[in-house]
């Protein structure tokens, strides 16, 4: 059965590692674990993600999603059905679409559309309004727009990808995932000065954001800037003292360095932030 990982999570959910973190230690979900003792994701899990996210910005109370979740999980299928799958709010219910069949998950006055689907290997999951909203004509798309075609064209065109990640930002200059997103697609296209550039001038338009300061000490560690990317890394760890892969970053680096002592503590963070579900 296919898993997903932290970084599927944010590009098929635009969740942050930060937000996804935060759902789980809230327990809204429990991923497995990978052998690098990364979070690995069910099919289920990413679902049950973007809905306990929809239902947090609908001020639904903790106690009514955690009882929509479990019903939902409960309802889902392990794996993606050909027909689809659709999660939206019908009246004052919940319902799962699987093809020809309905189930009610649970009732509540909040609103939820979910879209799911398989297209050309790749899991796509589009959340609509249930309201209708008043058009607005413009000659171009919003930034979210932007952001959306981002995320679906980097796995069959990361070239219109960089070009949308870019018509984003400049957009919302402000967007901190768009930056982001842009500065790693970059890295991984072995892109680094252009990604250096990016995530340079995202800092001076977003501020020390902890995401953009880790992806930043990542790319600085391979151009061969040690000393830079520990900055990186620490001031990250200022912003979120819970970025957990960013403790595990420095650990290595700081043995690297011959700073075992260092080492060791940043080691011990690491291990108590992903090892406190007992696994």
């Amino acid at each position: 059965m296919r898993s997903y990982s932290v970084r599927d999570v944010e590009r098929i959910l635009r969740l942050s590692p930060d937000t996804t973190r935060n759902l789980i230690k809230a327990g809204f979900v429990t991923p497995s674990r990978g052998a690098r003792r990364e979070y690995r994701f069910s099919f289920q899990d990413l679902i049950v993600l973007r809905t306990a996210r929809a239902l947090i910005d609908a001020h639904i109370s903790p106690q009514r999603i955690r009882r929509a979740l479990e019903r939902l999980r409960n309802e889902l299928p392990e794996s993606m059905p050909l027909s689809g799958l659709s999660i939206s709010a019908v009246g004052d219910h919940v319902v799962v679409r699987d093809g020809e069949s309905h189930r009610q998950v649970d009732s509540g006055q909040y609103l939820l559309g979910l879209d799911v689907s398989l297209e050309n290997g790749v899991l796509q999951v589009v959340e609509h309004p249930q309201q209708p909203t008043v058009a607005v004509a413009a000659a171009t798309p919003p930034a979210a727009d932007w952001f959306g075609q981002a995320l679906a064209l980097e796995g069959s065109d990361p070239e219109a990808a960089l070009s949308a990640w870019r018509r984003a930002v400049a957009e919302d200059p402000r967007d901190a995932a768009a930056w982001t997103n842009w500065g790693r697609l970059l890295h991984e296209q072995g892109k680094t000065q252009q990604a250096a550039d990016v995530y340079r001038r995202a800092l001076a338009q977003v501020g020390p954001d902890p995401l953009l300061l880790f992806n930043q000490g990542v790319l600085l560690e391979d151009l061969g800037n040690p000393g830079a990317a520990l900055t990186a890394y620490q001031s990250a760890l200022e912003e979120d003292p819970d970025l957990a892969d960013c403790h595990y970053n420095l650990a290595r680096l700081y043995e690297a360095l011959g700073k075992p002592q260092h080492a060791i503590r940043h080691l011990g963070q690491y291990r108590r932030l992903v090892g406190g579900d007992g696994r």
